[in-house]
């Protein structure tokens, strides 16, 4: 902790900036998550909450959702924020496409290779998967982004 009471893990410093910065990107987030979960007509007891086993009703499903809200296109800021915490400086501008962004099965991650850092990976988790039965079921989680972004450096 420093003398201002801030976290010197640069991990916690990275999500402090990101939270603080880019808000109305995660919220757009969640809202999508929210829109593409909606569509889904499987409801499961107890919880009632929306899911599928349909994999394309959650990963295109969400891309195309977050293009269309002009949210897809801000992802790639985050790592900039990021690596700007870090108090480094990223060796191209990233972009809206693999390798810096990719929508997976739980939301979308963006992440790059850092000078001295490592790899900054940006979480996003929005949906869980549930490997337990016969086929995967995906579902909204109950917590917004703000609660389960995660940040890795690897």
């Amino acid at each position: 902790m420093t003398a201002d009471g801030r976290d010197t893990d640069p991990e916690a410093a990275v999500r402090e900036r990101l939270l603080a910065e880019h808000g109305p990107v995660l919220d757009a987030v969640d809202g999508v998550a929210d829109a593409v979960a909606e569509r889904w007509t499987d409801r499961e007891a107890p919880e009632g909450r929306p899911s599928t086993a349909d994999r394309d009703a959650v990963v295109p499903a969400m891309r195309e959702a977050l293009d269309a809200a002009g949210a897809l296109e801000h992802l790639p800021g985050l790592l900039a924020t990021g690596t700007d915490a870090l108090g480094v400086t990223l060796p191209a501008s990233p972009v809206a496409a693999p390798p810096y962004l990719v929508v997976t099965a739980t939301g979308p991650v963006v992440r790059a290779t850092v000078p001295d850092a490592g790899r900054l990976v940006v979480s996003l988790r929005v949906f869980d998967v549930d490997r337990s039965g016969t086929s995967p079921r995906y579902r909204r989680l109950d917590r917004g982004v703000r609660e389960t972004l995660t940040i890795e450096l690897r």
